[in-house]
């Protein structure tokens, strides 16, 4: 169904000669090594090819969310509205690290309660909120697919406009509650592991948060069967939309940025309904959310950053980026030993019984 072309291996051996053959100690660039390794499996044709990033986009998808109005967030459903109109007028995190990466960031409307009729906005609606996941199901099948559509027709118009790097970031009062009922029921991690404290609510407030996450587990209990059933029964319109952006880059061999707990529970997603998407994606940051370090680790994911970040937006995917960019550069332009005329530093290996 999700025509995902695994990445390519064939060039590993070469492509890590060449790093390793780099001014510098073997492995001393750390993780920055990895991705360019990464990179360079989705990218290259030959090792000594160069890696590129063109024009990076931030994508931050907003919806809202029927559960919001059960007191699990610190205010209501008029913020994501009122979050939205402050991203496209520029000042959010978002556009302030957007801005000094030199990145491209786009705001869609996944089914924001009030929307907002401004051109600068994408309009991708799949309603004007999901129904309470404790009562009802999220949305219905129907709409899951045709948020993937929407999502692919996205990433399509990006990736023909040159786009070669896509990062997601969203926007939701109550999309907590949502990715910690979504994560529960992909993993079936307990429920008190998946559900943190979101915006910041007092403890009161989280315990009803992860009484009502159980109360939605227990209500759609016999359709938890799929990823797309568990999408629609407690899944959010821009959890929806992230997942179908992150199978559509890897369709299109683009890789994702990824930013923190809810995108990541996107991720977590697309890599059940394509388990090949996984190394397209790329994890910028360990967030300070409960559960999301948990969740990187069902992914088998080494984030970027551990700063503690808990805005969501795409905030951490936009800081991680000019790491990522370090990795292209040393790539392309550090000098091997015999090209600087350095002796080289690479230790040979140990054997066995070797004093």
């Amino acid at each position: 169904m999700y025509k995902v072309t695994p990445v390519n291996h064939s060039l590993d051996s070469e492509i890590l000669s060449r790093i390793d053959n780099k001014t510098k100690p073997l492995g001393a660039l750390g993780e920055l090594e990895s991705l360019a390794l990464q990179l360079g499996r989705i990218q290259l044709t030959s090792a000594a090819d160069k890696l590129a990033i063109n024009k990076p986009t931030m994508l931050v998808f907003a919806g809202d969310h029927g559960i919001a109005d059960y007191g699990v967030s610190i205010g209501g459903s008029e913020i994501t509205a009122q979050m939205v109109q402050n991203f496209i007028n520029g000042g959010a995190a978002i556009n302030v690290f957007c801005r000094q990466n030199n990145m491209a960031l786009e705001v869609i409307d996944c089914g924001i309660k009030t929307q907002i009729d401004d051109p600068r906005i994408i309009n991708q609606r799949l309603g004007n909120a999901t129904q309470p996941i404790h009562k009802a199901a999220a949305m219905n099948i129907d709409t899951v697919h045709q948020g993937f559509a929407f999502a692919r027709e996205l990433v399509e118009r990006h990736v023909n406009n040159g786009s070669n790097l896509l990062a997601i970031g969203e926007m939701g009062i109550g999309n907590t509650t949502s990715a910690a009922a979504v994560m529960a029921a992909l993993t079936s991690i307990p429920v008190a592991e998946c559900t943190g404290k979101g915006t910041g609510i007092d403890i009161v407030a989280l315990k009803r948060k992860r009484i009502i996450v159980e109360q939605a587990l227990q209500h759609h209990y016999s359709h938890l069967t799929n990823p797309i059933q568990i999408l629609a029964c407690v899944g959010g319109y821009e959890i929806v939309q992230m997942t179908g952006t992150i199978l559509a880059a890897a369709e299109f061999g683009v890789p994702v940025l990824v930013d923190g707990f809810i995108a990541s529970v996107a991720a977590l997603a697309a890599v059940k309904l394509a388990p090949a998407a996984r190394d397209y994606l790329i994890f910028s940051h360990e967030s300070g959310e409960h559960g999301h370090k948990r969740l990187l680790l069902s992914l088998n994911a080494r984030p970027m950053l551990r700063l503690g970040l808990r805005l969501g937006e795409g905030t951490g995917a936009a800081l991680a980026l000019p790491l990522l960019q370090a990795a292209v550069s040393f790539y392309n332009e550090m000098a091997s030993f015999a090209e600087a005329g350095v002796t080289s530093v690479v230790e040979p290996a140990v054997t066995s019984g070797a004093a």
